[in-house]
């Protein structure tokens, strides 16, 4: 396989991580099994990130449509979710990673939302990359409460209707500490965003792949990476511009 360019890499990578129950399904198992399976995914992926040397790594966990899935399946992800972010503390540390979480976080269990700001508390002086996980995340909702959020500020005069541009509507994200999504993959072979970040990839390069997502490992984020370098970004402008 062709050797990665860590000079041009993805600053911030975004992952739609999909596949977990069709491929439990495939052995015969619960949905369960594959969720359980898919967090070893998790921690393969973020740790080859931080070595390559990526910024931003963004997961999507837990959609605000997820929430419409049978009450077993969920309580089973958010136990999880809370295993990992118990037994995963040692190696954000050791890896100086910060994490992050965005979305209707007020929506998640207590015993989530405790174990998730213990985290996030723990690793705010990391440097190295931030991690973000998507929880209970919907991107309309994300930007229908941005408009709510600036319409409020013009109606007290703190912003002006005139001032309103990208720098604002940015300024009041969830993201607006991170940088726009360079790169977009998506696990098990769908080709949807199914409601993921839809305003910070407006110029995002997309990968998509047939491997599910237990089944992602570092050759497959390699070659996602590689094709990611074979291409020309040119940002509305002609490729005689560019080069």
């Amino acid at each position: 396989m062709k050797e990665i360019d860590k000079d041009n890499l993805p600053k911030h990578l975004a992952i739609i991580m999909d596949g977990n129950g069709r491929w439990a399904k495939k052995q015969g198992m619960l949905r369960a099994f594959g969720h359980e399976n898919g967090t070893k995914s998790v921690k393969v992926t973020v740790e080859n990130c931080a070595k390559l040397g990526i910024e931003f790594l963004t997961l999507y966990a837990f959609s605000t449509e997820n929430w419409n899935r049978p009450k077993m399946e969920v309580e089973t992800l958010m136990k999880l979710l809370i295993g990992a972010l118990k037994k995963e503390l040692k190696t954000l540390q050791d890896n100086n990673i910060r994490l992050n979480a965005i979305g209707n976080i007020d929506s998640l269990p207590n015993s989530v939302k405790k174990e998730l700001q213990e985290v996030i508390l723990k690793t705010e002086n990391n440097t190295r990359m931030t991690l973000t996980l998507a929880l209970s995340y919907g991107a309309r909702d994300e930007i229908i409460n941005a408009v709510k959020n600036i319409s409020e500020k013009v109606k007290n005069n703190i912003i002006s209707t005139d001032a309103i541009d990208e720098s604002i509507i940015n300024q009041h994200l969830y993201t607006h500490n991170m940088p726009d999504v360079d790169l977009v993959i998506r696990t098990s072979g769908e080709h949807r965003i199914s409601n993921f970040l839809l305003w910070q990839i407006a110029y995002a390069e997309f990968y998509f792949t047939e491997v599910l997502w237990p089944d992602f490992n570092e050759e497959e984020l390699n070659k996602a990476l590689i094709s990611y370098q074979k291409r020309e970004r040119r940002f509305g402008k002609t490729s005689e511009q560019i080069r």
